[in-house]
């Protein structure tokens, strides 16, 4: 098929840039040009491009959503363990009351000093439960 000659008016800038993109390539301007009004033109790029980002922006808005169920489900199993901790653990007799704070103390920095260590090693409880079922052959 024959082409059709054109003739354009490019501003001072464009040609410059123009021509350093068709020396970089070793390729005639006129075939940059061409190439370059047919990607403008071409509506299917684009469609492409903004089909991809929906489609990444879906799975991303999926993720945000599962993460905050399971946030939701965490806050509250802390809660409800809270909740029957309190209500089912008697009261101290006040002579008791110097020496139960200190076994706490010393119990909560060994529970943060624990609790560093896991969250440094990457393991968790419920991959531990999960490997558990697993070996005793429950599903979850």
């Amino acid at each position: 098929m024959k082409k059709v000659q054109l003739s354009i008016y490019l501003d001072p800038d464009t040609f410059k840039t123009l021509d350093a993109f068709a020396k970089r390539r070793a390729q005639p301007k006129s075939l940059v040009a061409e190439a370059a009004i047919a990607s403008f033109l071409s509506p299917d790029d684009s469609d492409r491009r903004e089909a991809a980002i929906a489609k990444r922006l879906d799975r991303i808005a999926r993720v945000l959503e599962r993460l905050e169920r399971n946030d939701t489900v965490t806050l509250e199993t802390v809660a409800l363990f809270i909740r029957f901790w309190l209500t089912s653990t008697p009261a101290l007799p006040e002579h008791s009351t110097p020496a139960a704070r200190a076994k706490g103390a010393g119990r909560y920095d060994r529970f943060v000093e624990a609790l560093g260590r896991r969250l440094s090693s990457g393991s968790t409880v419920l991959d531990e439960v999960s490997t558990d079922l697993q070996a005793s052959g429950t599903s979850e």
